[in-house]
């Protein structure tokens, strides 16, 4: 081993150092995987290279923590070297967050504690990592032993719990937590922001943003801008932006982020001459437009079907020195589809796999929906194939969309062989898949059986029957002349709260009626208004005089 440190010479030292220590640690956590009771005297020959920057490297190069604590523990003890190195405060960052990453949190606490270094800083760090488990109340513990340790002077830590608070989307706890913070910094009042932007808050968001009492850096600039810009606000998006400029702050202008945000709000709402001034205006402030920037003015050329114009802006991408990739080839996917170029789209998809792009679901997505709404069934099943083949799941929506095309053409058959396949083509059925299906044969007579099977399947996979499904199952029992079945189901219907729909509710008193059972359609009727919320009553009542039931009496003043 004493040649390693020797043999360096030939390439990076830190990089080689880096290398060899790594490997020594290695051969001896090899040679007693419990690092304990270890010779360590191959270290030795480091000593003399040991600084804060390479402990660092080390420490972050290793996969197992025990191995980097027992390196970091060494480093620092003066039995085993003799450089009078100590670690910095980023070291103890460093091993700290690599304990932490394998939620070694009692290791990363005594630690801390052993050598007094548990401050607000390593708090934050805590605080983060139990709000990466989800663990909420166990961030908010650490924020309250901050508030102990540094007598409630802990910014770290209030901005650490508040973006553990935003990231699960629990603004009115960081609402709370931020009213608590006498001096927040722009980083307190960005992550206020960007929790409200988050959750479509742009009002609360503005608000924060306009009663900063520090000066906003360029990611709070950004924050409010992509907010304002989601919810369609340009003109308000803009007016950030001219502000940015205006102040001729060379730390806060803005970057292609910035821009970026602008032009794909602008393609978004189809304002193309806007988004095209954009894109010009970044080249005046020598803001380089990035592949983000041209995709999303690509996508925005697509949607308006201008293909041309995008293919020309691919083209210019490309002459700036940029890769058109599988987002870009979406885009134009979408363009052809637009003008209604399905089959140009397929021979698209395919150029991309010549190009050594990866179409991915989204890609095949586009061609296997447009293919659904102009008919093409079988040309968007082989889609579908094609995709399992080349091992990309399909999303639930493309057989959503080819389910529903198939049962409006009257192929049930085909529609439900597809749906009971989908999990072997890498796709489980959702809710709608079933519904689309279930309602449709419903609607089939002497198709109830197939419902039936169905609907058994559905409750299964854990999907629970809704209104829609109910009534239409009422509806096609009675049109079968399963009066019995039809019953029954209304029946399990309203104990679950469901109410029946109008149109169903007037074919089965009718089936009813037609074979005089009055008393039964009242019962119903009666069974109806005391279990279910029915604000339209009377339309309910109507349909039963309209089929010859009345009522003897009033039912709740009705």
């Amino acid at each position: 081993m004493a040649m390693a440190a020797r043999s360096l010479s030939g390439c990076s030292p830190a990089i080689s150092l880096v290398s060899s220590i790594t490997s020594v640690l290695q051969s001896l956590n090899h040679q007693n995987p419990g690092c304990s009771n270890l010779n360590l005297s191959p270290l030795a020959q480091f000593s003399q290279h040991l600084n804060a920057d390479l402990v660092i490297e080390i420490i972050r190069a290793q996969n197992e923590p025990h191995t980097a604590l027992l390196f970091f523990q060494w480093a620092s003890d003066p039995k085993h070297n003799t450089s009078n190195y100590f670690h910095t405060q980023r070291c103890y960052s460093a091993m700290v967050d690599i304990l932490l990453s394998h939620s070694m949190f009692s290791t990363a606490l005594s630690l801390l504690q052993s050598t007094n270094n548990l401050r607000d800083f390593m708090v934050g760090k805590f605080i983060k990592a139990y709000g990466d488990r989800g663990d909420i109340r166990g961030a908010i513990h650490w924020l309250d032993r901050a508030k102990t340790i540094e007598s409630g002077r802990c910014l770290y830590s209030y901005n650490a719990i508040m973006g553990v608070l935003v990231r699960a989307n629990r603004i009115d706890l960081a609402q709370a937590i931020f009213n608590q913070i006498l001096r927040p910094d722009v980083s307190t009042y960005t992550t206020m922001i960007r929790g409200y932007c988050k959750l479509g808050m742009i009002e609360d968001a503005k608000k924060v943003f306009d009663g900063m009492l520090c000066k906003p850096n360029l990611i709070t600039y950004n924050t409010i801008i992509a907010g304002l810009c989601r919810k369609g606000r340009l003109e308000n998006a803009r007016k950030i932006v001219d502000l940015m400029i205006a102040r001729k702050d060379s730390y806060c202008f803005p970057d292609t982020v910035t821009f970026t945000t602008l032009v794909d709000g602008y393609c978004k709402k189809g304002e193309l001459e806007l988004a095209k001034k954009c894109m010009d205006e970044m080249e005046n402030w020598n803001c380089e437009p990035n592949v983000l920037t041209y995709n999303a003015f690509i996508n925005g050329l697509c949607l308006m079907g201008k293909f041309d114009e995008a293919k020309r802006q691919m083209t210019k991408m490309r002459l700036n020195g940029l890769k058109d990739d599988v987002v870009t080839h979406t885009s134009l996917l979408k363009g052809l589809c637009v003008l209604g170029r399905f089959d140009d789209a397929a021979e698209h998809l395919e150029e991309m796999i010549s190009l050594g792009l990866k179409p991915d679901v989204k890609s095949y997505g586009v061609v296997v929906n447009e293919y659904c709404k102009n008919g093409r069934t079988a040309e968007a099943m082989a889609l579908l194939n094609e995709m399992k083949l080349r091992g990309i799941n399909p999303s639930v929506s493309s057989f959503n969309a080819l389910l529903r095309t198939l049962v409006d053409a009257g192929e049930h058959d085909r529609a439900i062989l597809v749906l009971k396949q989908m999990p072997q083509k890498g796709c489980s059925p959702n809710f709608l898949s079933y519904y689309t299906v279930i309602c449709s044969l419903c609607g089939v007579k002497g198709r109830m059986r197939d419902a039936e099977d169905l609907v058994v399947d559905m409750l299964r996979r854990g999907h629970g029957l809704d209104a829609s499904i109910y009534s239409d199952m009422v509806k096609g029992y009675c049109e079968d002349g399963d009066l019995e079945m039809a019953m029954g189901m209304l029946y399990e219907m309203m104990e679950k709260g469901f109410r029946i729909n109008l149109e169903s509710f007037s074919v089965f008193v009718k089936e009813l009626c037609a074979k005089g059972r009055l008393s039964d359609a009242e019962n119903v009727f009666k069974e109806m208004v005391r279990r279910c919320t029915i604000s339209d009553i009377a339309c309910y009542r109507a349909k039963l005089n309209e089929h010859g039931c009345k009522l003897q009496a009033a039912i709740h003043g009705v």
